[in-house]
């Protein structure tokens, strides 16, 4: 159960020896530490109020309100939350590495079987997120935790929002190499697609060992986009024309690459599961555009 203290005497802070900085980013910074009450480690995310006086942000309180909604195996668990000075401490479980570290350090393209299993959690842990209409809107190689067991867990629901089938939202979510094509177009109203569009993303990354569309800036991404996929019609793309930015955007027209040239690497069986999706890419897979719309 998450425990939330604001007005405790006994000072939650002091429960917590910091053995290190494991991490940093704009929100603040990122501490392992053990609680010393059971010896357990935990992860504490250090979120600096930049004006305490207006309360908390609204991302700081999407994320805790988010995360007390999903409980899953493969999604992390907020422990505690709790102020210490001008900041506030989220204490998370604590998970030994990511995928993003696991990628730079495997020696060669991962076997099939362990991107399968990898695959697998995540969209377990997804699938709880979206049965509570919870978006992620940022998964990457980086806010995939992995236990020492070897356990998936979705991270960092600093983006995340739940969805309310209504909009509209910010397209400036998600990291560029795996932003979903309708983010790079601009949709103000969007559902799952973009987490879906993400995690096949990391699965060909994966296997290919290497990012599947590293495009340089945003333009360049929606071009990697068609360049693999090929140019989508209204047929394949109902609504694509009504995007905000797709009469801003004009690319030459484009076949597409093979799954198996743009991943030579990828085992037969992966490959058939890439094929599955990218028929799907088009079909009304994962777009939700203003009048399309999935359900989870």
């Amino acid at each position: 159960m998450l425990s939330v203290s604001f007005h405790d005497s006994d000072d939650p802070s002091r429960r917590y020896q910091i053995l290190e900085r494991v991490g940093a980013g704009s929100f603040g910074e990122v501490l392992r530490a053990v609680n010393t009450t059971n010896g357990q480690l935990v992860a504490l995310k250090k979120v600096l109020l930049r004006k305490p006086d207006k309360g908390l942000p609204d991302n700081v309180l999407r994320e805790i309100k988010l995360l007390q909604i999903v409980d899953h195996p493969n999604v992390v668990k907020l422990q505690e939350v709790f102020p210490q000075g001008a900041s506030l401490m989220l204490a998370f479980e604590y998970c030994n590495t990511d995928l993003a570290q696991i990628l730079r350090h495997y020696p060669h393209a991962m076997e099939h079987h362990v991107a399968k299993g990898i695959l697998q959690q995540m969209l377990r842990g997804l699938a709880a997120c979206h049965a509570e209409r919870v978006l992620h809107r940022d998964l990457k190689p980086s806010n995939v935790l992995v236990e020492k067991g070897g356990v998936v867990k979705l991270a960092d629901f600093g983006l995340a929002r739940r969805d309310d089938k209504a909009g509209p939202y910010t397209h400036t979510v998600a990291t560029r190499w795996y932003r979903a094509p309708e983010l790079l177009y601009g949709a103000r109203v969007y559902g799952t697609g973009v987490d879906m569009w993400a995690v096949g993303c990391i699965f060909a990354e994966l296997l290919g060992k290497g990012p599947l569309i590293p495009g340089e800036h945003d333009i360049d991404q929606l071009y990697c986009v068609i360049n693999l996929l090929g140019t989508p019609t209204e047929a394949k793309w109902p609504g694509m024309k009504d995007l905000p930015d797709y009469h801003k955007i004009t690319f030459p027209e484009m076949t597409g690459t093979p799954l198996q040239e743009a991943r030579h690497n990828v085992v037969s069986l992966a490959r058939v599961c890439l094929q599955k999706c990218r028929r799907r890419t088009f079909l009304g897979r994962c777009i939700y555009t203003r009048g399309t719309r999935e359900s989870s």
